[in-house]
């Protein structure tokens, strides 16, 4: 039986006074104005699953093998009965589907990457009915009726425009916006954050471009972009950022500030190149935190329903190789590797030796 609890905006601003005695609140650190939710204990070994919607970029193979890697660490694997990933592409209908499916196949648990935020809410109640937790990430979903694990979205985008308007000194006449899969929540709310700085600069055009957080079509989009509008004072993009890095280069454009993403090669460039600006994204190890919480609710602990963890951020000049970015490795190795006060971040060996497939 789920049991939620509602906090008042007055306890959660007095310092976390609403939320000390949740589980583990150094990981499960609440957002704003939010509730907790806790659920009858339940004894192991536990079925999971991962259900991912879209695979076709990095960052989701990445979020799978840290999902893989952490399931097979000792001090997890002997909580598993059974782990399941699979992927189902961006139809929203196919992943309820597989979700479903896993409800009735008796799994305890299941964390999934939402490929809308609105069509949940029938098996969210199916679930409940079943017993099984849903944990989604990433992705979240329009409701407060389950855990939810996530960075704040919105903190994301304003983070990145804040940090290219601080280094124009507030003032721009033209800045390339480069958005991610539409339709998806996290795409959505970075925008608004984006938007929440930009649409504020007196005078500001802001050209707009979809680059479904894919290195290859954000460097086409971005090619055109070029062609069509001419040069930028200044670039925020979603993930795929060195896509929009390689059109400027192949265009020969200036170099200009930068609010991009968190992928290797993306931080080697901006080392390389001398681009201005910050590098910030989700942590596809988040994949291994919803995880991590979906196994602290069937034990009976007390989560909050949404869940911030911090934003993995640098700025150029705090660029270090070997500390946050790796030369050594692939380019689209994503270096967001693990949430420390969770868990010790993976090593590269640990996700690289995990496959992507289904499995």
């Amino acid at each position: 039986m789920k049991k939620l609890l509602l906090s008042s905006a007055l306890a959660v601003a007095s310092a976390g006074v609403a939320f000390a005695e949740t589980h583990r609140p150094e990981c499960f650190a609440p957002a704003p104005d939010t509730s907790t939710i806790s659920y009858d204990a339940k004894e192991g070994p536990y079925k999971l699953a991962f259900v991912n919607g879209f695979a076709g970029n990095d960052w989701r193979i990445q979020a799978i093998q840290s999902a893989k890697a952490w399931a097979a660490r000792p001090e997890n694997a002997g909580k598993i009965g059974e782990f399941t990933v699979v992927s189902v592409g961006n139809d929203s209908a196919a992943q309820i589907a597989a979700i479903d499916n896993f409800i009735a196949a008796g799994y305890d648990a299941i964390t999934f990457i939402a490929v809308n935020p609105t069509a949940f809410e029938p098996v969210i109640r199916r679930a409940e009915r079943a017993g099984t937790i849903l944990v989604p990430f990433d992705n979240v979903l329009d409701t407060d009726k389950v855990v939810q694990v996530n960075e704040s979205q919105l903190a994301l985008g304003t983070l990145k425009a804040k940090t290219v308007m601080e280094i124009l000194g507030g003032e721009a006449d033209k800045i390339l916006m480069v958005n991610g899969l539409p339709g998806n929540a996290t795409d959505r709310d970075r925008r608004l954050g984006m938007m929440s700085v930009l649409e504020k600069v007196d005078g500001l055009e802001i050209v707009e471009v979809v680059g479904n957080w894919d290195t290859g079509t954000s460097q086409k989009v971005v090619a055109d972009a070029l062609a069509t509008h001419g040069e930028f004072d200044a670039v925020v993009s979603q993930h795929g950022s060195a896509g929009s890095i390689n059109a400027m280069q192949s265009a020969g454009h200036p170099i200009v500030p930068m609010g991009v993403d968190g992928e290797n090669g993306v931080r080697m460039l901006m080392s390389d190149l001398g681009i201005p600006g910050v590098s910030a994204s989700q942590a596809p190890a988040m994949s291994a935190v919803a995880l991590e919480a979906a196994v602290a609710l069937l034990e009976g602990h007390e989560l909050p329903q949404t869940i911030f963890l911090p934003i993995p951020q640098v700025t150029s000049d705090a660029l270090e190789a070997g500390v946050n970015y790796f030369p050594d490795l692939p380019k689209s190795f994503n270096t967001g590797t693990g949430y420390e006060e969770c868990f010790a971040p993976f090593t590269p060996e640990e996700l690289l030796g995990q496959s992507p497939d289904n499995t």
